[in-house]
């Protein structure tokens, strides 16, 4: 599947990749069907390369009108809805995930590209601005692409996380060089074929593949501007390099996200949310839940329904629409989840469901884990475990469960169930980039109109939004004075002048 899938969108990987001095090539195996399939390795002179023909066509696509750069977005948009079924065969393959949630990717990219195509041109344009002395003066604000911007991608969502932060770099007037991780490198080969397809200039969306360590520092050494996605401890080295060279750094990290359930809430639909929550692609989602705090009076009733509704999550590997859940992508991911589960029943926690790994469906299959009696000391209390596993926790009140919530060094997303007035209240209680009221993840996340990212250990800068354009350019002042330079004239003594301007100052602000 993956490699008809690579045939049917790009004809083959090799000739779209930036790795034209090297004959090392990396493999993909793919977590639903176990194919595999090559591609070529970049170098560090790579890299340079694609810098440098980035640079060359960024300095005539920042002379291209918005709109014309917005109407290149939509048709790209409209592209992903005409490939759909391929893409999310693509998506499936190379990461394992449920069609469902590969659908929620998909539909991401193509909102991105329309919401944006709408409202860069707005965001975009020059403005006037109020001068210091309204009469005499005038200041105008521009936004000048920044150039060439890096972007680092993780494998959890390959395609929205290659091109939706490409996305509104380029209607800014960058060009973008994307490294993405090496097991998910066909979703943004894709995204680059169907952008140039579009009408982009392939020069402007180029992809780098390698490790990290080289390919990744290499690019954070050439680009202009770096944005990441990934986990804290890699994005405090990368943002170390970019203040080191002074360049603009933005980063969605790390989380360990809470939902709380209130005395107050609607049981059956938190129910239904928390458990999309916590299996949406099978947890390895950087804004789903993986700890649930609980008010006293509604335990029983919360918890009894939804370890019930744990137990039906359906787990396949294949690319039916039938599953609720995939696979892991890796064995290292199924490892790595089944240390936090192993850690935390060995020192005494109660697993109310799942808890173990589902060889039968796959290689890298998980069960859904629900987990009680969860103490300080257990990983699974503080690291991000990134699977389908969920603690539980007793609390007195709303009062006992933010604080709990926000005993985090992370601040990602979070949830919380109440009536919606009281809900929206203590929501901004908890310091977390996004909080959703009645809603696991969804309500913020696709939300393209308003900024999301991290607090805390979770990430600098912010995606969508007018911040999610906006960081992609310089903001430059140009002001005016339209007479006289704005200092005392030659007949006024500067204590006379000085005066003057109190009383003006006093009466403008």
């Amino acid at each position: 599947m993956l490699i008809n899938t690579v045939k049917t969108l790009l004809g083959g990987p090799g000739t779209w990749i930036q790795a034209k001095n090297t004959r090392e090539t990396m493999t993909i195996t793919s977590p639903l069907s176990g194919e595999s399939i090559s591609f070529p390795q970049s170098e560090t002179s790579d890299v340079k390369v694609a810098v440098r023909a980035g640079k060359a066509a960024q300095q005539r696509w920042e002379q291209v009108p918005v709109r014309e750069r917005a109407a290149i977005m939509k048709k790209f948009a409209s592209l992903v809805w005409k490939h759909d079924e391929r893409l999310l065969d693509l998506i499936q393959a190379e990461n394992g995930k449920a069609r469902s949630h590969a659908f929620e990717e998909l539909s991401d990219v193509a909102m991105t590209a329309m919401h944006y195509a709408k409202v860069a041109p707005g965001l975009l344009e020059s403005k006037h601005v109020s001068g210091v002395l309204p009469i005499l003066s005038r200041a105008v604000v521009h936004h000048h692409p920044v150039g060439v911007v890096g972007i680092i991608s993780p494998w959890n969502y390959p395609l929205t996380l290659a091109v939706s932060d490409a996305i509104p770099a380029l209607l800014a007037g960058n060009a973008v060089v994307i490294k993405p991780d090496s097991k998910t490198v066909m979703c943004a080969l894709a995204a680059r074929k169907l952008l140039i397809d579009a009408g982009l200039h392939p020069d402007l969306f180029q992809v780098v593949t390698g490790a990290g360590k080289v390919i990744g520092s290499s690019l954070a050494a050439e680009s202009d501007f770096l944005m990441f996605t990934g986990s804290t401890a890699v994005g405090r080295k990368l943002a170390e390099q970019a203040g080191q060279r002074l360049i603009p750094f933005s980063a969605e990290l790390g989380g360990k996200n809470p939902l709380i359930v209130l005395d107050d809430a609607p049981i059956a639909r938190a129910v239904k949310s928390a458990v999309k929550s916590v299996t949406s692609n099978s947890g390895q989602l950087c804004i789903s839940i993986e700890r649930i705090y609980i008010e006293d009076s509604v335990w029983d009733r919360f918890i009894s329904a939804f370890v019930s509704a744990m137990k039906k999550v359906k787990v396949g590997a294949t690319t039916s629409w039938r599953w609720d859940m995939g696979p892991l992508i890796s064995p290292q991911q199924l490892e790595a989840v089944s240390a936090h589960v192993d850690d935390a029943v060995k020192k005494g926690a109660t697993v109310l469901c799942g808890g173990k790994p589902l060889p039968k469906v796959s290689k890298t299959a998980y069960a859904p884990t629900v987990l009680t009696d969860v103490t300080e000391e257990m990983m699974v209390a503080k690291e991000e475990t990134f699977g389908p596993v969920v603690s539980l926790f007793r609390v007195r009140d709303a009062e006992e469960a933010i604080a709990r919530a926000n005993d985090s060094r992370y601040g990602l997303n979070a949830s919380i169930w109440s009536t919606s007035k009281r809900g929206a209240r203590l929501a901004q209680s908890i310091k977390s980039g996004t909080v959703n009221v009645n809603d696991g993840y969804i309500a913020a996340w696709a939300s393209t109109s308003a900024p999301m990212g991290g607090m805390k250990d979770s990430g600098l800068g912010r995606r969508h939004g007018s911040e999610g354009i906006l960081k992609y350019t310089e903001a430059q002042t140009v002001a005016t004075s339209l007479g006289h330079p704005i200092q005392a004239p030659a007949f006024v003594t500067e204590k006379t002048w000085a005066k003057v301007m109190k009383l003006f100052i006093k009466g403008k602000y």
